[in-house]
């Protein structure tokens, strides 16, 4: 019989075992829990009706869109969004019709949330997510267009093999900075480190971080990613480069409005890129695994 892990070390004076992060991952495996299912069976007990959520989603783990589009009155609470654990506010913007969960912080939720709105009609993804700035700062651009995220979280690994960086897609994210130059949004282009641990950012760390070229550290956008390549999804990653990881007084500021209407600015940009590439890329509806 193999054993899960490798036989014990000696480490500091205690054994150790490596960790069970990577072993039994077997990738072209189907799973047994399904996210259709689980989604039937939320309908069932909340007596909710089969409803299609709008076609663009936004992830928003701040919470600060969606509670400025609640209050304005721009958005409305999806009354058939099946998920046990988030509120799914539905708004138009730029002519489309668009969705946003608040919230839904750390790799292991992203994913929960995201396997479930592409289960449920979603179509294209983009989340922006509050960010630590690594490397100094750049005049007027506070966003970056995340292109490769460090996997430093747990969720990445169940989704594909094992390397250092999940990355955009890349046809994807040429049209996305392509629509972004064209209505005029500062935006950068690079990379970060996507930690399960803020309160384990220590020197080291993010000296290696900057060694890496690193520009932002967040919690979500490698688990996205390599979500994304498994399942042949269009997911788009921002970084909104709020803070110094509170190394400065008036740390974590979003500007006018919490950034609502550059953050709406780039879901634009995204759906324009997104219908330039007919739709697409290949992010066909497969059987779930």
């Amino acid at each position: 019989m193999t054993e899960a892990f490798s036989a014990p070390q000696r480490i500091e004076g205690r054994e150790a075992f490596s960790a069970p992060l990577l072993a039994a991952k077997e990738y072209g495996a189907p799973s047994v829990f399904q996210v259709r299912n689980l989604l039937r069976e939320a309908r069932r007990q909340k007596r909710l009706a089969e409803a299609p959520v709008p076609p663009i989603c936004l992830l928003d783990p701040d919470g600060d869109v969606v509670r400025r589009l609640s209050e304005s009155g721009r958005g409305e609470r999806s009354p058939n969004w099946a998920c046990y654990h988030t509120d799914l506010v539905a708004f138009r913007h730029a002519g489309k019709s668009m969705g946003a969960i608040g919230r839904a912080v750390g790799a292991a939720f992203a994913v929960l949330v995201a396997e479930q709105l592409f289960a449920s009609g979603c179509e294209l993804l983009v989340s922006v997510t509050s960010a630590g700035r690594l490397a100094p700062a750049q005049p007027d651009a506070s966003f970056m267009l995340i292109e490769r995220a460090l996997r430093d979280e747990g969720t990445s690994y169940h989704y594909v093999a094992p390397a250092p960086f999940s990355r955009i897609e890349p046809a994807l994210g040429e049209a996305v900075g392509v629509a972004l130059d064209r209505c005029g949004r500062k935006v950068l282009r690079g990379g970060t480190w996507t930690t399960d641990a803020p309160f384990r950012e220590t020197e080291g760390a993010i000296a290696r971080a900057l060694g890496l070229g690193l520009i932002g550290v967040e919690m979500e956008a490698a688990a996205l990613y390599a979500f994304a390549t498994a399942r042949a999804r269009p997911v788009i990653c921002f970084a909104h480069l709020t803070n110094e990881m509170a190394q400065v007084a008036g740390d974590f500021e979003k500007g006018e409005d919490e950034g609502l209407q550059d953050v709406l600015a780039i879901l634009a940009a995204c759906g324009a890129a997104w219908e330039g590439l007919g739709n697409g890329l290949d992010h066909r509806k497969e059987e779930e695994r």
